[in-house]
């Protein structure tokens, strides 16, 4: 409710509904609200303890192999997530899911 993708139903028969239409809410915004707006991956910096703390501090101005790479791919997680909408899901459900699956999605759109 918090990030604006479900809106609160009061009353007895209440609950949550989509708070926008299935197609202006993408997985990014599920994941984020969720999860939170941070990265998954924290780089601590460990070049900089045990035997790397004493190197000078250029060798640390750039992000380390893994650092970089981790952030390429968390970059390419998060551009497909946005890529892909609620409306996207219920459009690729089979034709056979059961009823119960569709008049749900049904529900959510209000």
């Amino acid at each position: 409710v918090r990030a604006g993708i479900l809106a609160s139903v009061p009353g007895a028969q209440g609950g949550f509904r989509l708070a926008r239409p299935p197609a202006r809410i993408t997985l990014m915004d599920v994941v984020a609200a969720v999860e939170g707006p941070d990265e998954a991956f924290r780089c601590t910096e460990i070049r900089q303890r045990g035997a790397g703390a004493e190197a000078p501090a250029r060798e640390f101005a750039h992000p380390c192999g893994v650092a970089a790479a981790m952030r390429r791919a968390e970059l390419a997680w998060r551009r497909e997530l946005a890529a892909q909408t609620v409306a996207d899901l219920m459009d690729a459900a089979p034709a056979n899911a059961p009823d119960r699956a569709r008049r749900h999605y049904e529900r959510l759109r209000g």
